[in-house]
């Protein structure tokens, strides 16, 4: 497949999801299936928030015209297990889950995904010295575990009108590239795709937003972002040591590629467990608050964290000859300093 049919196919995704859009959001408004203000909500009218769905219809049937049908065979499990995440956040959309009844629900198609695919984190991957290879049933568990947190992860990042989306799309972008400069097309036309139905959906997601990506995107793209960083593990591990696009250190170019909703995770469970509160009980302590507070605008804090995730990768692409030893340190640092230079920020304005 050419870099050519690859803009095609996005394109048409793009398009796709462009034209029905509209069409969604006027049936949403009119059967009142609309995303209501709270306390921990930023926007302050009702709001359609099914966007996945259009986002969804986009890719789906751009993979129908561009995959051919050994390659859509090849990733069933895949599209299953999209399709059952998908089923969940249409679900919480719907019928407002608790965060416990939601994260309950999304071990069915994670589960099928570590089960029946070879989706699996399997060792250490250079992060500590030696090959040791976990058996099934660890592999196992620790696959679960991260699909579980990096799915929430990019969840939790969806409260500001255009992060999501923006973070998706630098991410997507990224492994689409990476996936086609190392011979994985299959996996590059599903990013692509994805790439494609995402800038459709940031043009009405854009401050001020006319719909909302809902659980129904948020879980499914989130889904998506830990199947393709665990592929992106494992096929870069195995490249030879002397090709261009070879990583030196896997685990840490991950982190690096998904360093907004990681590291923004962490930082409120950890603010929530101080506190002695549930690491589930939703606040207003993520990084996109903090930069609202700070008194920028949806849009600059957008751009903002975006920059942030941008500088992150590029900052793996310098370093990607050096191990995890090397930069695992250097990106908790500067995670450090930028939670310190925010913490001073509100300090001084407060």
């Amino acid at each position: 497949m050419q870099p050519i049919s690859l803009f095609i196919y996005s394109s048409i995704s793009f398009l796709l999801t462009f034209l029905v859009f509209p069409v969604l959001i006027k049936l949403f408004k009119q059967w009142k299936v609309l995303d209501s203000p709270g306390l921990h909500k930023i926007h302050e009218k009702f709001t359609p928030s099914l966007g996945g769905i259009p986002i969804l219809i986009g890719v789906v049937f751009t993979l129908l015209i561009a995959m051919p049908f050994s390659e859509l065979a090849r990733y069933k499990i895949f599209f299953l297990t999209t399709a059952l995440m998908f089923i969940t956040g249409l679900r919480d959309d719907i019928l407002i889950l608790s965060p416990r009844q939601k994260m309950i629900s999304q071990f069915l198609p994670i589960i099928i995904m570590v089960v029946f695919d070879s989706t699996l984190l399997n060792m250490f991957y250079g992060l500590i010295p030696g090959d040791i290879i976990f058996n099934k049933y660890v592999a196992f568990a620790v696959t679960t575990i991260a699909i579980l947190i990096l799915t929430n992860s990019y969840n939790l990042i969806d409260g500001l009108d255009g992060l999501a989306g923006s973070i998706g799309l630098i991410v997507l972008t990224f492994l689409g590239v990476w996936f086609y400069n190392t011979g994985n097309t299959g996996l590059a036309l599903i990013s692509f795709s994805f790439t494609g139905a995402i800038l459709a959906f940031l043009i009405f997601n854009w401050q001020p937003s006319r719909i909302f990506m809902g659980d129904t995107g948020a879980l499914t793209i989130g889904f998506l972002l830990s199947y393709l960083t665990i592929q992106f593990i494992n096929l870069n591990y195995l490249l030879p040591t002397d090709h261009f696009f070879k990583f030196k250190a896997s685990i840490s170019t991950a982190v690096c590629l998904l360093i907004i909703p990681v590291f923004d995770t962490l930082r409120v469970i950890i603010l929530r467990l101080r506190k002695f509160q549930s690491p589930l009980v939703a606040d207003k302590n993520h990084l996109h608050h903090q930069l609202l507070r700070l008194g920028y605008t949806h849009s600059s804090s957008v751009m903002i964290l975006g920059s942030v995730n941008l500088l992150f990768l590029v900052l793996a692409w310098v370093l990607r000859y050096e191990t995890d030893t090397v930069i695992l340190p250097v990106v908790t640092a500067l995670c450090l300093a930028v939670n310190h230079v925010i913490k001073l920020m509100i300090k001084k304005r407060t």
